[in-house]
């Protein structure tokens, strides 16, 4: 059995075998006796060596083979037999006489043997084994009662001598256990492995042994064999030192008891547990490494606009300066912070912690506003073309978010094809999105936006790399490698996602994935007022932490024609509320301050003081990237003087009609 080559038999390699056959193999080959087993539904024939002299001339080519064209000329006779084995009963025969053919010629013989059935782990019968020996020579010689008797018993005898030398010098526990879990019997690996004497286990139950987290596992075990299934567990026992020893266990009853093997894994899993530890401790230094890529990207980028804000300020000091010029660094300087800007609202798009504004509008009729822009962006010699259907697809995003993020894709297909070929955008309404970087598909209503190239393509290991920040493949100074990563962070914010398939040579494509809603009745803007530079003495509630930027900003509404009042924190503001909120006509807060938030003050005033409006700044909050803006009216930092001027008259003029509807 043991050099046999099994690739061809209906059992397959011993390796892929059930446990239980597993098992009966290896006490067939730990046995001098001659035994033989049949599996599966064609009784595929296995025997050990002692077995194989009983074959003759059929040895070896029985290896394997069904068990009915092993021995055909004996097969209705023996037929009963296995079929009440394989129904679940155990059958003894004596002396049962045979015909066969095993030399070459046929002869008459006589067996004794026992046919048992074989229980998958299920407890479903699925062979059949047995333990024979051949009387051939005592049924001649019966009359002759005495001699052969005392030699049969000296084999009977031999053969338990072996059981017990196997027992005794097992490498694996081996365990007599009752339907209750109470020890009856074990070999002296016990004491090897766990340190327990034989007297110290028999009559005691396994929940004295092992760890309490597995003692419903255990006797989920145990129950199973008394309804007759073959268990397969592992669990952990407690060393009488201690210490803990994990195990594996195969087991199978028989006569009211079940017969377990257990090997001691504890070394397995160890390895296990360290390479998850050394897994775990690889991804903390790819973070590490993410994040120092991150920070020093953000520091390059920043470091070059303030180069021009620097330089700017330092000009804009020299005294005699033409105007022209003065004009000049001053747009330069608005220039970069309109870059510096885009660029942290990039970062926070990646993030996930950008405020986004969602509202219903149609996909298609944004990309069909949005082709003249990308014509304008990917120049002459790219052809785009658009594929829309004939239904409207709505969807639930931030409309600039998602116009940002369909320029960025143009633009990095444009980059891809040098400035010539072929740009395809699609829209398409989708049942569901794919399984992507280890996330299952998801099933729902979805619009698929496709922007197809017809570039270089990307390489099958930079297709992970592509949505990382500042990962580029442009050179120095042609791109900040922030484009999907803003594509990235917005569909996943959104509850979507972004797929990218691509070929070297035969471009690329990217999807972005936005939720589906149907179409919903949209109020119509009545448009923005115009910029007010002059407050007219509208008073204002300034909260602000930063002691800079509240200064700032109580000048620069002075300067308007605002009275100011400046608070602190939350708590100041809600202190000069408490003495007299009839003063004020807008309360204008940053988000996020230590204590109480802006958010959380913004709810606070709307409770007490309903009438009174309040406009939100922030350049960054976690709060209004998970849960938006609860309603309020919301200033993106960095903002010019003419939207903060434009938000306040907008809140302002938004609450005199609601007291005057009130009215």
């Amino acid at each position: 059995m043991r050099a046999h080559d099994w690739s061809a038999s209906p059992l397959g390699e011993p390796g892929t075998w059930p446990p239980p056959l597993g098992v009966v193999a290896g006490l067939m080959l730990g046995s001098a006796f001659p035994m033989f087993a049949a599996w599966g539904p064609e009784l595929g024939f296995l025997y050990n060596d002692a077995y194989s002299a009983m074959l003759g001339a059929r040895h070896p080519d029985a290896l394997g083979r069904p068990f009915r064209e092993v021995w055909p000329e004996i097969w209705d006779e023996i037929l009963p037999f296995i079929e009440r084995a394989m129904s679940g009963e155990a059958t003894y025969q004596e002396d049962l006489p045979l015909r066969m053919e095993r030399k070459g010629f046929a002869e008459d013989t006589s067996w004794t043997f026992s046919y048992s059935p074989i229980r998958d782990v299920d407890g479903t019968v699925r062979g059949m084994f047995c333990a024979c020996v051949e009387t051939t020579e005592a049924v001649r010689s019966r009359s002759e009662l005495a001699d052969l008797n005392v030699d049969l018993e000296r084999q009977v005898l031999d053969r338990s001598r072996e059981f017990k030398h196997l027992w005794d010098t097992s490498p694996d526990l081996l365990l007599v256990i009752d339907f209750l879990g109470v020890f009856r019997k074990v070999n002296p690996a016990w004491t090897t492995l766990l340190g327990y004497a034989p007297e110290e286990l028999v009559g005691r139950h396994v929940s004295e042994f092992i760890l309490p987290e597995d003692d419903a596992r255990t006797r989920d075990a145990y129950e199973m064999a008394a309804g007759g299934g073959l268990p397969v567990i592992e669990n952990r026992y407690r060393h009488k030192d201690g210490s803990i020893r994990w195990l594996s266990w195969v087991a199978a009853p028989n006569d009211g008891v079940t017969y377990a093997i257990g090997r001691d894994v504890t070394a397995r899993v160890a390895a296990q547990e360290e390479l998850a530890t050394a897994q775990d401790a690889l991804r903390q230094s790819q973070k590490l490494e993410a994040v120092g890529q991150l920070t020093g990207g953000v520091a390059h980028d920043f470091n070059n606009l303030l180069t021009v804000i620097k330089s700017s300020t330092d000009l804009l000091k020299r005294p005699g300066l033409p105007e022209e010029r003065r004009t000049r660094y001053v747009g330069a300087i608005s220039d970069t912070v309109d870059r510096a800007a885009k660029l942290t609202g990039q970062l926070l798009a990646f993030a996930r912690r950008q405020a986004l504004k969602p509202e219903v509008f149609a996909a298609c009729d944004s990309v069909r506003s949005l082709s003249d822009m990308m014509g304008t962006l990917t120049g002459s010699r790219i052809e785009i073309v658009t594929d829309l259907p004939e239904t409207t697809c709505f969807v639930h995003a931030d409309p600039s978010q998602f116009d940002t993020a369909l320029v960025n894709m143009a633009v990095n297909a444009r980059d891809a094809m040098d400035g010539e070929g072929r740009l395809v955008v699609r829209v398409r309404a989708v049942e569901g999105m794919p399984a992507i970087r280890a996330h299952a598909a998801v099933t729902g209503g979805f619009v698929a936006v496709s922007i197809s190239d017809t570039g270089t393509g990307i390489p099958a290991d930079r297709l992970e790399q592509i949505f990382e920040p500042f990962f580029t493949t442009k050179g120095v100074g042609q791109g900040t490698g922030l484009g999907l990563s803003q594509v990235f962070g917005f569909a996943k914010q959104s509850g979507g996602e972004v797929t990218v398939e691509s070929e070297v040579g035969r471009g690329t494509t990217f999807t972005l994935y936005l939720p589906r809603v149907a179409e919903e009745a949209r109020t119509a803007d009545a448009g923005e007022p115009e910029p007010l530079m002059d407050g007219h003495g509208t008073c204002v509630l300034v909260v602000e932490d930063n002691a800079e930027v509240g200064t700032f900003a109580v000048q620069t509404l002075s300067d308007m024609g605002y009275v100011t009042v400046l608070a602190n924190n939350a708590e100041e503001a809600l202190a000069e509320l408490a003495q007299d909120a009839d003063r004020f006509d807008v309360v204008f807060s940053d988000v996020v301050m230590p204590g109480m938030n802006g958010i959380d003050l913004a709810h606070r005033i709307r409770e007490k003081h309903h009438d009174l409006p309040v406009l939100l700044a922030s350049g960054y909050s976690h709060v209004l990237a998970q849960n938006g803006t609860y309603g309020f009216e919301l200033l993106h930092k960095p903002y010019s003087v003419e939207q903060l001027s434009r938000l306040l008259r907008k809140v302002a003029t938004w609450q005199r009609r609601r007291r005057i509807l009130d009215r």
